[in-house]
């Protein structure tokens, strides 16, 4: 069979690129990106425009916010303090941390905020790199006093709003009880964010400072960051929240007078990242390869390995596969892989056509970035459209459809 350059029929390629070319050409997708990387060997597809109305094109160099496909980078910063035994897994973070000690706990998760009783134990790095210290966005509990107090206290990053200064947001978050006991429960994003709070403490260094010492320059990724300068944000499309009801394109992010068009005040690991297709490769690469970039090393093998296996209890998985499968109305199918690594899902059923092993994360602003083992795999698709309706879902689900068809041996 005829074998494209990346261990890929032609023909899979083929497929791969008319279904793309069908959302782009349906007016609902824009643009996109799409990178393949079969055994070292890589396929980039570019398609569309950067603006609804039209604009440039697409090019490979095309900065996009990635979004929760920040949260499996962000992990890789703690772990090279585990590495360096700068963290470990049980300390409790409050010697870092110190609003998070003594903390208090909800009798009931929709119940007044005094109603509490105290945390059993404290918080440990484990549950913070697990998303399971307690606290963390549940749409189940939209609309209770605590998910109302996140919200207010512009703890969560989808507000119009920026987010305060770590040392603020750390504030409010200590003002607030947990919802669960430590490592009981699975709940989504806030942890990644404190996450970035805990290493930048750690490391006595800005958060995006560690980030670019220890992993972006040593991983080729020079477009990776938490703010565009004005000089790449030509390369930057405006992100579209379309309107739910009557599907119109609203701009929800300007490149030139962005939230990433200056330096932010809390740099948001659980979602603030803009970085380019080729270097979230570099970094999905390096996992592929057991912590290894070339000949240096990045990260240990054991830890690879203990951020893309599952690390949740039975009892956490099926909470988990619960919220997903209730929530797929606004997730439109993502998010139902079963487990949950560090930072990142990791495929535990076959669910759909990647198989048990895949690992990665998608982002609400319609990006998807996933590595298989079992086939040395990376795809990456980016797009300029959120979630808001089920478009940029639609288009990924059937990218990843049309590509594990194209694997024949």
């Amino acid at each position: 069979m005829d074998h494209g350059n990346n261990g890929l029929p032609t023909s899979g390629l083929r497929r791969i690129r008319d279904v793309l070319a069908r959302h782009v050409d349906s007016g609902r997708i824009p643009g996109l990106v799409a990178l393949i990387d079969r055994g070292g060997r890589t396929h980039v597809e570019t398609m569309g425009t950067m603006r609804h109305d039209g604009g440039p094109p697409m090019r490979r160099d095309t900065l996009f916010r990635m979004a929760s496909t920040s949260k499996p980078v962000t992990t890789a910063a703690a772990m090279i303090l585990l590495d360096e035994c700068r963290l470990r897994l049980d300390d409790p973070v409050q010697q870092w941390l110190p609003e998070l000690a003594d903390r208090r706990v909800l009798k009931r998760t929709d119940g007044p905020l005094d109603d509490t009783v105290p945390a059993r134990r404290p918080i440990t790095v484990r549950d913070v790199l697990t998303s399971t210290f307690g606290l963390g966005i549940d749409r189940t509990l939209l609309g209770t006093p605590i998910m109302d107090a996140l919200l207010e206290q512009g703890l969560t990053p989808d507000l119009p709003e920026p987010m305060p200064e770590p040392d603020e947001w750390m504030r409010r978050l200590g003002t607030l009880p947990l919802t669960h006991q430590p490592g009981e429960r699975w709940q989504y994003h806030i942890s990644n964010d404190l996450l970035g709070v805990l290493v930048a403490r750690v490391t006595d260094q800005p958060f995006e400072t560690f980030l670019h010492e220890r992993l972006f320059a040593p991983l080729g990724m020079k477009d990776t960051g938490f703010h565009v300068p004005a000089d790449r944000t030509d390369r930057l499309p405006p992100l579209y929240a379309p309107d739910p009801r009557t599907g119109e394109f609203l701009v929800w992010d300007e490149a030139q007078t962005g939230r990433h068009s200056t330096p932010p005040a809390f740099q948001g690991g659980g979602g603030g990242l803009v970085s380019t297709a080729d270097d979230y490769h570099a970094y999905f690469r390096m996992l592929l390869n057991q912590g290894t970039h070339g000949t240096e090393r990045i990260l240990s093998r054991p830890a690879v390995q203990l951020m893309t296996t599952n690390r949740l209890t039975p009892q956490q998985q099926t909470l988990r596969n619960t919220m997903a499968a209730d929530n797929v109305h606004v997730s439109f199918g993502q998010g139902q892989h079963g487990g949950w690594g560090f930072g990142m899902a990791v495929r535990t059923y076959r669910g759909d056509y990647a198989p048990i092993g895949q690992f990665g994360w998608d982002g609400g602003s319609g990006t998807s970035t996933y590595a298989d083992p079992n086939h040395q795999l990376t795809g990456l698709l980016l797009t300029q459209v959120g979630m808001s309706v089920p478009d940029s879902a639609r288009l990924i689900h059937d990218f990843w459809t049309t590509l594990y068809q194209a694997i024949d041996h």
